[in-house]
């Protein structure tokens, strides 16, 4: 019995491996593409800690391909899945939408597929805070379904989550959809904000800021987002919810700059 991370070797997904063989003594395979939608140098490198472990499996399979899926499913006997993988950026999403829509939609479609042909214990989606949107109120409550997401990434996220709990109601996969907010923390993407800062800051140049930076976001500490998954896998009456993971406690990108 084995739990699934796709999305492995990125940021938030490598993370939680490692949490995973220190909390738990799940058998683990991970799944990733390396592709390089930013350097996959990086992913190499973030997977350095746990490569060789006896417990973690490497995969380097697309889910986006049906076949390879359901194989992995068999042999590896899958019973849970942490569901990371995806194409992730608001600004990247607007320029290129078609790799969002065919990642974040059709492979999580994949892997429902899978699950419905052999059932797991638990199916954890990781979406997004971006499933929100226009005419949310805010604070964010999970069960206001008014918002209009605001960039294909978002809109692609929610989809992903309308397909999970469909899956939910029609075949009886035992799902959850968790929403992070702000993720920052060791191994961030290069494209994000906090490491573009940071890279400015280090080498003496000016910040780019998109307006006065006074935005508010619930930045949250990538520890914090992987406990809320591993809990995921065995918390009571959390399957067929859409749930918040967040700090609670935003902060204006100025202070963050500062």
């Amino acid at each position: 019995m084995s739990v699934l991370v796709t999305g492995g070797a990125g940021f938030i997904g490598s993370r939680l491996i490692e949490l995973l063989l220190d909390q738990t003594d799940l058998e683990i395979v991970c799944v990733d593409n390396f592709n390089d939608y930013y350097n996959p140098a990086c992913k190499h490198r973030n997977i350095v800690e746990f490569k060789d472990s006896p417990r973690v499996q490497i995969e380097m399979v697309n889910i986006c391909d049906q076949s390879s899926m359901h194989s992995l499913f068999e042999l590896h006997d899958i019973t849970n899945v942490l569901h990371m993988a995806g194409y992730a950026g608001v600004r990247e999403s607007v320029v290129r939408p078609g790799p969002f829509a065919e990642n974040n939609i059709n492979g999580t479609l994949c892997l429902l597929e899978a699950c419905q042909r052999k059932p797991v214990d638990r199916f954890v989606l990781a979406s997004s805070s971006t499933a929100y949107g226009v005419g949310s109120d805010v604070p964010f409550r999970e069960d206001d379904l008014r918002g209009v997401p605001t960039s294909p990434y978002g809109a692609t996220k929610r989809a992903a989550e309308l397909l999970v709990l469909a899956y939910h109601e029609l075949h009886g996969v035992p799902s959850i959809c968790l929403r992070p907010f702000s993720v920052y923390g060791p191994r961030l993407r290069p494209d994000l904000a906090m490491m573009i800062f940071a890279g400015a800051i280090m080498n003496g140049e000016s910040i780019p800021v998109l307006g006065d930076a006074s935005a508010r976001r619930d930045f949250t500490y990538v520890d914090d987002i992987c406990s809320g998954f591993i809990s995921a896998l065995s918390a009571p009456n959390a399957v067929g919810e859409v749930i918040n993971l967040g700090n609670g406690n935003p902060y204006a990108v100025s202070d963050m700059i500062s």
